[in-house]
């Protein structure tokens, strides 16, 4: 698995279709995720935590917090410009013995994007191996045709994060890496690449959190849909819907570096 310097990061990008970041944020950060994952589990106990999805974190101040750290903004900046917001957040924290699967999969055939110019930070928050389940691609496949929904195959969701995937006769995955992370590394892939990962069945929680950036020209067509703006400005004639900034609220969000100032802007 490779590594590259920051200066050769949308080569090794273009050519692979993913490229990782060492110690991309800090450990306490790295930390604070983890800590949220928990602070989600008891607020919403009847969600499994590969499922914390877009819409039960767009509210959170520690998500706005962490989104936006400048550290992030600067990777995604390199791959899709200087106005940008975030789609789509989405926790997939898999826990000890019992953490889900993902087939493999191309991000875009999901999503309700035009243009198709989005990019994915994978954030560890944890050590993210092969042992619990670490994200697996496929090199080179981001040239290959983005598969539409209903290609893919029905799965049970009992066992994959997913409810789809792609067939098996589809695709040749001999040529799989293992994206294996420190807490604080960041992998960052193109949305047509065909990626997934295994269940965890170890006895250490694998927390990573996905940021979907897309640069303002992109129009997100999903009615009711709250976007976050970070940089830059708003593209006239693209109507994106936008979530105002959280106030932090003691005893309804959890704590977290730097909360004590948040409400002052």
């Amino acid at each position: 698995m490779d590594t590259v310097t920051r200066t050769d990061l949308r080569k090794a990008y273009d050519e692979k279709g993913y490229v990782i970041v060492r110690s991309a944020i800090d450990p306490g950060l790295a930390a604070e995720m983890v800590d949220h994952i928990h602070w989600l589990g008891h607020k919403h106990p009847g969600v499994r935590p590969e499922h914390f999805h877009h819409n039960l974190l767009v509210n959170e101040p520690f998500i706005h917090h962490l989104v936006g750290d400048e550290r992030l903004l600067d990777l995604a900046e390199q791959f899709i410009g200087p106005d940008i917001a975030l789609f789509a957040a989405h926790y997939i924290a898999k826990e000890p013995t019992q953490g889900q699967a993902v087939m493999w999969h191309q991000d875009g055939s999901y999503w309700p994007l035009e243009p198709m110019e989005v990019t994915t930070l994978w954030v560890a928050g944890t050590d993210s191996t092969v042992e619990n389940g670490c994200m697996r691609v496929i090199p080179g496949t981001q040239n290959k045709r983005l598969l539409k929904r209903r290609e893919l195959m029905e799965l049970d969701r009992e066992k994959y994060v997913l409810g789809v995937g792609i067939r098996p006769d589809q695709m040749d995955d001999s040529d799989a890496v293992d994206l294996e992370l420190k807490a604080g590394d960041v992998s960052v892939h193109n949305p047509n690449i065909i990626h997934g990962s295994n269940a965890n069945t170890s006895e250490a929680w694998r927390v990573g959190l996905t940021l979907r950036y897309i640069p303002t020209s992109t129009w997100v067509k999903k009615e009711n849909h709250e976007n976050i703006l970070f940089r830059g400005t708003v593209v006239p004639g693209v109507d994106n819907a936008y979530a105002e900034r959280p106030r932090f609220i003691s005893g309804e969000h959890m704590p977290f570096k730097g909360c004590e100032t948040w409400n002052v802007v």
